[in-house]
């Protein structure tokens, strides 16, 4: 069961409805204690940093305590921000800090938002990018980016390179909206449901 964080930033009927396709079961936690029961944790996103300002000190804890625990988690566009330290857009407001730097605006020589589709380039082996071949497009809207570090798995360019994938240990981002990406976005989501039953994720629980 997924655990499918709403702070009244992200379109969760899209996501709720891709996820179903690709067989999960989903939940949206009422309660930060509602996520002892989450095999998986997904927090999706659009809009400003400053949203998350509403994923209170309770829900943030529960959620750290659950990355502690070696439950997965992955971040949608938004959702990928928020695992870094913080973003220019919203300097006073704190991501979890489970990735290291600061996201920042993509450059002004290019047209902002950036929306639409984009190539994926990936930069090194990946669990949650199993079976994405080099090049896929996916869609993107967005006007800040989190810097390419050592735990980007794909990148991708507007104006400049930023990071499009994360994965560090049981920790997961897309910038791209898998739920708007087609086939490709389904089988990344498809793959993040298996990283919640492997068995790695089976004996950190225990």
């Amino acid at each position: 069961m997924l655990g499918l964080i709403d702070y009244g930033a992200g379109n969760l009927a899209s996501v709720r409805k891709a996820l179903a396709a690709v067989g999960a079961d989903v939940f949206t936690p009422e309660r930060p204690h509602d996520l002892d029961r989450a095999a998986g944790i997904i927090i999706p996103g659009v809009g400003h940093f400053a949203a998350t300002r509403a994923i209170e000190a309770e829900w943030r804890r529960a959620i750290l305590a659950a990355v502690g625990r070696g439950i997965p988690l992955l971040g949608i566009c938004l959702g990928l921000q928020y695992l870094f330290d913080g973003s220019d857009e919203a300097p006073g407001v704190a991501g979890l800090g489970l990735l290291q730097g600061r996201c920042t605006p993509l450059p002004p020589t290019v047209k902002v938002p950036h929306v639409g589709w984009n190539d994926l380039r990936l930069e090194r082996p990946s669990a949650l990018l199993d079976g994405i071949a080099d090049g896929t497009q996916v869609y993107f809207t967005h006007s800040y980016a989190a810097p390419v570090t050592a735990a980007t798995v794909a990148w991708a360019e507007h104006g400049a390179r930023f990071t499009a994938a994360v994965e560090r240990e049981r920790v997961f981002g897309v910038q791209f909206h898998p739920e708007k990406s087609g086939d490709a976005g389904l089988r990344v989501l498809r793959s993040f449901v298996q990283l919640t039953n492997s068995p790695s994720h089976q004996a950190t629980k225990c």
